[in-house]
């Protein structure tokens, strides 16, 4: 079956969006929060025609927010034409039937917001398998309320999870769900099964693997665009890259390593999406070193780093090497600004991915760990395993070679992972 996410949100449709923060519990500032809801429902294509705020010290069970302020909104809603009332927080399914028979409107809640705007950006079959498997994991405990009888329909395709939860109301029954989350589950399986494959393929010739990390919207494709002469997409809006993507760069010492871009960060990511996400950031985790991009012009840089360490905690590769590159630097006022920034990380490299400034900066860190691990390696290669030798050439700097009646003697230094794997080869070959 073809899997065929689809966007919750029509670009006719109109939302009031709601910003609740709970006093004394958040860490992000309001301005800050309803700043990014905005952002995150104009990706989705929806115009926005009312902005709320409800401030409380303790959110209700029943509605999340209090009666008053939810007949506000109903007055609001009604008053502006609104389709869909969206809100900054997760709900749980009884406040989101609760607002909706008080509202009369779809309601959509962060979690929701962020599969749909996922649903919009996936482009490759993992991609669509990861946003299909998160929306149904979002849905199973909503279907009472969601989903109408569909027994008529049950062979047709794209009649399970095929929409974007909120789109249309379908009905199905919860075994036919769970069926499918297990067989999308196995997909996924397969796909890190045969994404971990390559990687020991990749490893066999012993390639240093770098994976850009950062939150969402700091650059990190248009510097990954800069280095390896690529053309993956970059916009000026949220999660623009969700699939990854790999390449191989050579180094001004005529090494080659390799390069990915992936999925950006967002704070308080739902542990589920990161689940489902996993097959995609596995370029993450099987990463070397992390080169962590950061916007330096963002007023929230350090709470966005610290939003995107909590992301790599959760994946377990928080204490793999981490390469600080703070972007975006014909943003920031003048140089005093940028040191000032600066000295608040540690030996950071500043550029500017889209004015090229300083790229050469960013190859130079890269040689630099590549040269850190170097050793010596002297051997005589066997005429028949003479791919080996170009191994050793890609990898590291040849010091001297002779071909002889044996086969080609071969001084060089390269990374220790290289010269242990030209080692084991040549013994497997035995």
């Amino acid at each position: 079956m073809t899997v065929k996410p689809q966007s919750t949100a029509e670009k006719s449709e109109k939302a009031v969006i709601v910003t609740v923060e709970e006093i004394g519990k958040e860490v992000w500032s309001l301005e800050d929060r309803v700043e990014e809801l905005k952002r995150l429902t104009v990706s989705c294509g929806v115009d926005i025609v009312g902005n709320e705020v409800c401030r409380r010290k303790s959110l209700t069970a029943k509605l999340l927010i209090g009666k008053g302020k939810a007949q506000e909104l109903a007055f609001l809603v009604d008053e502006e034409g609104a389709d869909v009332v969206i809100f900054s927080n997760d709900l749980s399914p009884s406040q989101q039937q609760n607002l909706e028979d008080l509202l009369k409107v779809k309601i959509i809640d962060r979690t929701q917001l962020i599969l749909d705007i996922f649903a919009h950006r996936a482009t490759s079959n993992e991609g669509k398998v990861q946003v299909e498997l998160a929306q149904l994991i979002y849905i199973l405990p909503r279907l009472s309320r969601m989903w109408l009888h569909l027994s008529r329909q049950r062979g047709a395709a794209g009649s399970i999870g095929m929409r974007g939860p909120g789109e249309q109301q379908l009905e199905v029954d919860r075994r036919r769900v769970r069926e499918r989350i297990d067989k999308l589950k196995r997909s996924l399986k397969e796909i890190t099964q045969k994404r971990g494959l390559r990687r020991i393929q990749r490893e066999k010739f012993s390639m240093l693997a770098i994976a850009l990390v950062g939150y969402t919207n700091s650059g990190k494709s248009t510097l990954f665009n800069v280095l390896t002469s690529s053309d993956v997409k970059v916009k000026n809006q949220l999660f623009s890259t969700l699939d990854p993507t790999i390449r191989k760069i050579k180094l001004p010492n005529k090494q080659i390593t390799l390069i990915s871009d992936t999925v950006g960060f967002l704070h308080d990511l739902p542990h589920h999406l990161i689940e489902s996400f996993k097959a995609t950031l596995e370029e993450v985790v099987g990463a070397d070193i992390l080169f962590h991009v950061l916007d330096m012009s963002d007023e929230q840089i350090e709470l966005k780093k610290n939003a995107v360490f909590e992301v790599l905690e959760d994946l377990g590769v928080k204490d793999k090497p981490v390469v600080t590159i703070l972007n975006k630097s014909d943003k920031v006022s003048g140089e005093l600004e940028a040191a000032r920034i600066s000295r608040k990380f540690d030996n950071p490299l500043v550029i500017s991915a889209l004015k090229k400034e300083n790229i050469s900066g960013v190859m130079d860190r890269i040689v630099q760990l590549v040269q850190k691990d170097m050793e010596d390696i002297e051997l005589v290669i066997p005429h028949k395993y003479y791919e080996l030798a170009n191994t050793i050439r890609e990898n590291g700097t040849i010091r001297h070679e002779e071909y002889t009646d044996k086969g080609l003697s071969i001084s060089a230094r390269v990374p220790k992972s290289v010269k242990y794997a030209v080692f084991k080869r040549l013994k497997e070959k035995k």
